[in-house]
Parts: structure tokens; sequence; C-alpha cells
């Protein structure tokens, strides 16, 4: 929305409006659409588009931009590299078939499902969980049901970059200096230009889903139309692009998985909420979408945390919050949660 057609709204409001707790609501609007440039159109695929200034714990750069004369190095691999899970891809896909988790068994997902329910129950929001313990196995998973997906936001951004890596890998030949930064950059603050330059490096959307073919991932359709960041997947089809990214038996070697994972190892403080929740995060990518049509947001969080020294990579999607906070305060309620009930049924 341009300056132009926003200044009319605002006069109007003014004057419907005259008192003094709808003016100042009127001004913290301003502020916002200030600060961000105006309000943009989620759909055409910048999907932190009408994020607004925050403060505290979730504050720092504006997602989707990248500070004038500031060029981001990838961080070191060998300071926030963590071990790597040995739960192999072709596990995870057992898994998916039997539809029980690694370890067959009903009883971390019904501690889940008891511990999630009074935090279900305070929401308008739709909730999908899954975590894996990679040393055994063992999952535990919450609203996951065949058919139904959520939109990724900015998550689908290591997907990006995984299949990235796979091509480089076909082509024998390493990053170029340009699809480097751009991938520090995609990764690391979030900026949706990077994405968008690396979206159409990978050839889009049949790109993407000729990429998650070999990385194991059965319910994930790339976004069409440019609008990468209305891809569709699933939290199990998440725990496998995290098993792949951070585990051993994958399609990407080790230098790529190397590189991957140095970069969700050094997210932008102000970036680092969501499943870091449930413990100190080795690797991390969040992802947050309001919706146009209904003003709602998708709110997303995967990674890799450590708990009491165990790994465990964890997905949470969710949409239908009524504001980002109150997504980002559901995602951390789930994402303890899961933790909780995978080791309380140890």
């Amino acid at each position: 929305m341009s300056r132009h057609s926003f200044a009319p709204l605002v006069v109007m409001f003014a004057r419907r409006h005259p008192s003094r707790h709808a003016l100042a609501a009127l001004a913290l609007v301003m502020t916002g659409w200030a600060a961000t440039g105006g309000f943009t159109d989620p759909a055409a695929g910048a999907d932190e588009a009408r994020t607004v200034p925050r403060s505290g714990p979730m504050a720092g750069t504006a997602p989707g931009t990248v500070q004038p004369g500031v060029v981001l190095a990838p961080p070191s691999a060998s300071a926030t590299v963590a071990p790597s899970p040995a739960v192999s891809v072709a596990a995870l896909q057992t898994a998916r078939t039997a539809g029980t988790g690694v370890a067959p068994g009903a009883a971390p997902d019904q501690a889940l499902s008891r511990r999630l329910a009074p935090v279900v129950a305070a929401t308008p929001a739709s909730l999908s969980v899954a975590v894996l313990d990679p040393a055994d196995g063992r999952t535990a998973r919450y609203g996951v049901r065949a058919g139904t997906t959520y939109d990724t936001a900015s998550i689908v951004k290591v997907d990006i970059l995984a299949a990235l890596l796979l091509q480089a890998q076909d082509q024998h030949r390493g990053l170029t200096a340009q699809e480097k930064e751009s991938a520090t950059s995609m990764i690391r603050i979030s900026d949706n230009a990077s994405a968008d330059a690396l979206w159409r490096v990978i050839g889009e959307e049949p790109g993407l889903n000729a990429a998650n073919r070999r990385l194991g991932l059965t319910g994930t359709t790339g976004g069409g139309n440019g609008h990468w960041g209305l891809t569709q997947t699933t939290a199990t089809d998440q725990l496998a692009l995290l098993t792949a990214v951070f585990g051993t038996d994958s399609p990407l070697d080790q230098a790529s998985r190397t590189y991957l994972r140095g970069l969700m190892g050094g997210i932008a403080a102000g970036q680092d909420w969501g499943v870091s929740a449930a413990g100190p995060v080795t690797g991390l990518k969040n992802g947050w979408l309001q919706r146009t049509a209904t003003g709602r947001w998708d709110v997303n969080s995967i990674g890799l945390v450590r708990v009491d020294g165990h790994d465990r990579l964890m997905a949470v999607l969710s949409r239908g919050s009524v504001s980002m906070a109150d997504g980002v305060s559901l995602v951390e309620k789930a994402a303890k949660a899961a933790v909780q009930a995978l080791d309380a049924t140890a």
C-alpha cells in the first residue's frame, strides 16, 4: 500500500473515531507502517511481509532486510555444528509409512496430546508438532494427519538451500560467491530477496519438488507462481529435512551438511525464538506469515535442540493465531511440551 492510498484512510478513521484510545491505536499502526515501508501483500512470496517492529526479546533486524554495507560471512562451522544424529532418512520414511513413529507405540503421542490439551484449548490456532530423539528413534507427534499441510513461510528457506546444495553436488561444483552471500542472509536474517534469488536458481517449484523427492519429503509441495512462502508441508516432512541436514545417511554430502548446519547455528538475535524455548539450539529456522484474507498468522519453527545432553530434532507448525506474538507463544509452549512428553515416556 502506498502512502498516497494510505493517507485518505487515516483521515477517515480519525474523523469517525475521535476518542483518544482510537487515535492512540491509529498512531501505533502508522508507526509500524512507516518503519516497514508500508504493508505489502504476503502472497507475493515475502512471507514476513506484514511484520511490525518489536521490542524486548524479539527485537532485532527487521525480517526481509539487509543492512546497507553489511556483508554477512558464513559462521564458523567448527563453533556451531552439532554431532550428527544417527537416525537415517530411510528410518524416518519407514516411520511415516507405519504412522506411529520410528519406535512404534502410542504412549509418547498420547502424553504429548495430554500436555497440549490446555494449550490448544486456549487458542483458535491449529497446531502440528513432531519431535524425534535421533539416538533411539523415539518420536512424539501431535496434529499430524494425512492430507493436512501447513504453509511453510520462511522455514522453506532451509529446503531451498538444501535443493541448491544438491544441485551443486550434481554439477560437481561449489557455491558461487553470490550464492553464498544469498544463502547466508536467507538463513541467518531470513532475507526474502535472497530467497527470491535462490528460488529462481533452483528452478522454483519444480526444482524444490525434485530435491524433496531425494530428501525423503513426501508431503511437501513447492509454492506456485513464485510464492515460495506458500509451500505446503507437514511436521513429519520437516523432521525428514532436519534428519537430512543433521544426520549422516543423507543425499547431502558432508560438506553440504556442514555448511547448512553452520548457517542454521548462526541465526541473528531477535529471530532465535521458537523451538529454542525447549533447550539450547545448535540449528534453527523460523517462519512467520500473515495471511491477507484472514489477517491471521502462520508461525513455524524447526531445529535441533539439546536437552539434558540429548539431541532432539523438532518441528512445530501453526496457523490461525490472532497475532504474531500469540503464534510465537503457541509454538514455544508446544516445543516445551514435546520434549517433556518424549522424556516422560522414555
